[in-house]
């Protein structure tokens, strides 16, 4: 099996419709939508799906190059990729940053994660550092976590009333419809996971050493407004699925197949960009004669 474009694309099969509701509980987090059918199973299927993964990484490094290099030649449509990972606590946000994201060249990305705002964030629009930290033209920016915050922790967790964040939706619509006429490619990605799951993520972190540190007593606070928070998740994905910027819902129980999901929405957004690298802008036939003739210079060892 290659690393081909499958038929129908990846995209199609987790994006959620635009305008339509979302019923999160009719999405199995142990899916794989797309993934194809294979005669191996079991820990082979997995060896397969990471395998894919780390061949796609090599195209999807080639493609943010060329990303960058039309950038730096003056490509005037200001082109650029965010991607905006959500999730519960657990969900593997990081995890498919490391593995998906870490492939591409680390000066042609840009990582930010958004935790609880600072005070000096909580004085401006819930917006401001989001703008902030945008990726510039020619750049792949990620998200772990992002303004959606905004209509998700402050909801559940009562921090702001309920008219300031049910307005922030028509906000948060009008501020990405800007980006994509800016030159954005915006994907965003819920990665789902059951409650099951999150609590054989929280126990890991508990019992193993080298984890301990992604522990946060908060985490099990959170656990205990799971049905808030995805009725919370369902309305903003409902709210802000949109043509200039859509919702991808991918089943994340098997990181695997999360990450070769993910690998594949970037993969196939890539393509639609159809990059190519810039053409030179000098003569190639006289700069490859001048630098054969040379100027005379004697340089020792040369």
């Amino acid at each position: 099996m290659t690393a081909d474009l499958y038929e129908p694309p990846v995209r199609e099969l987790l994006r959620v419709g635009a305008g339509r509701p979302v019923d999160l509980s009719a999405i199995d987090p142990r899916s794989t939508p797309g993934l194809p059918a294979l005669s191996v199973t079991g820990p082979d299927r997995k060896s397969w799906a990471r395998a894919e993964v780390r061949r796609i990484g090599d195209e999807l490094a080639e493609q943010q190059e060329m990303l960058h290099a039309q950038a730096v030649a003056g490509d005037a449509a200001g082109r650029r990729m965010l991607l905006v990972l959500q999730a519960m606590d657990c969900g593997g946000k990081g995890g498919a940053v490391k593995r998906v994201a870490g492939a591409m060249n680390p000066l042609g990305l840009q990582i930010r994660a958004f935790g609880p705002p600072t005070e000096e964030e909580l004085g401006h629009h819930f917006l401001w550092r989001i703008r902030r930290a945008l990726p510039g033209a020619g750049q792949v920016g990620v998200f772990d976590r992002s303004h959606y915050e905004d209509v998700l922790v402050v909801r559940v967790e009562s921090l702001v009333p309920e008219e300031t964040w049910r307005a922030r939706y028509d906000e948060i619509n009008e501020f990405e419809a800007g980006l994509a006429d800016e030159g954005f490619v915006l994907i965003k990605v819920f990665l789902h996971i059951s409650y099951g799951e999150q609590r054989e993520r929280l126990l890991s972190r508990l019992t193993d050493p080298t984890k301990h540190w992604k522990y946060h007593p908060g985490d099990v606070d959170a656990r205990t407004k799971w049905p808030d928070y995805q009725a919370a998740y369902t309305e903003a994905l409902s709210r802000c699925a949109t043509d200039a910027a859509p919702w991808f819902v991918v089943p994340a129980d098997r990181k695997w197949y999360r990450d070769w999901a993910l690998a594949h929405l970037l993969r196939e957004h890539f393509a639609d960009l159809e990059l190519s690298y810039p053409p030179a802008r000098f003569d190639l036939r006289k700069e490859h004669a001048r630098l054969l003739a040379g100027d005379g210079l004697k340089v020792n060892g040369g």
